[in-house]
């Protein structure tokens, strides 16, 4: 989710709750925004997942994403690294017929070899993926941004993470994607000051850990 590219603001919801303005538009970014967007992700594949969907974004609305992401866990096994890293050409075969997910196929490949690149990681990196992306949570917040003049696309942060990622591996994964991913993930919060989900959300390396997943087994 690029905020950047989503307008900016704060509206007042039926319900009296604050919320970005883009978090108010549809009933699906309504939930992504106040129960997902911004709170600290912990956990190999939940970290995966979200930089998997944040490449498939580009050049899109966040929303298709968001529509298809139930289709693109079926698609790609709940995003098992393992799972995914022994893809060949029969798995990408199958994933440019299905009408359920972005069917494009350096989106598709970068998904492979980034599956791949998750498990050099883990035998690289002590802490696996987590430990790797969460260094670079900034260590002090910024402020609040009141405007979306306030937000940017890409930080020295991103630049960085986006520099570590593609040196273990990664494809697609630019400084934009970094930061998106590092917004949705809670490395930073770019929650507008006033709105409601603001205080859940993550704050950088300060962030409570989170480990999303652990009743359903995943990593």
């Amino acid at each position: 989710m690029r905020v950047a590219e989503a307008g900016g603001g704060l509206v007042v919801g039926e319900d009296g709750l604050k919320r970005c303005s883009w978090g108010a538009s549809h009933d699906d970014y309504r939930a992504y925004h106040d129960l997902e967007w911004g709170r600290a992700v912990h956990g190999e594949t939940w970290l995966f997942e979200r930089i998997t969907l944040e490449a498939f974004q580009s050049g899109l609305a966040w929303i298709t994403i968001l529509r298809k992401r139930e289709n693109f866990r079926a698609a790609f096994l709940d995003f098992d690294a393992e799972k995914v890293a022994a893809f060949g050409e029969d798995d990408v075969a199958r994933l440019l017929a299905d009408a359920g997910i972005v069917r494009n196929r350096a989106k598709i490949d970068a998904a492979v070899r980034n599956a791949r690149a998750v498990l050099e990681v883990r035998s690289s990196v002590e802490g696996g993926l987590d430990a790797l992306i969460w260094s670079f949570a900034p260590a002090k917040p910024a402020p609040a941004p009141r405007r979306i003049g306030d937000v940017p696309a890409t930080t020295p942060e991103s630049a960085a993470l986006a520099k570590a990622l593609k040196r273990h591996g990664f494809a697609f994964v630019g400084p934009t994607t970094a930061y998106a991913a590092m917004q949705a993930c809670g490395l930073v919060n770019d929650h507008f000051a006033g709105c409601h989900a603001r205080a859940a959300a993550g704050a950088g390396a300060a962030a409570k850990k989170i480990t999303r997943g652990a009743a359903d087994g995943r990593r």
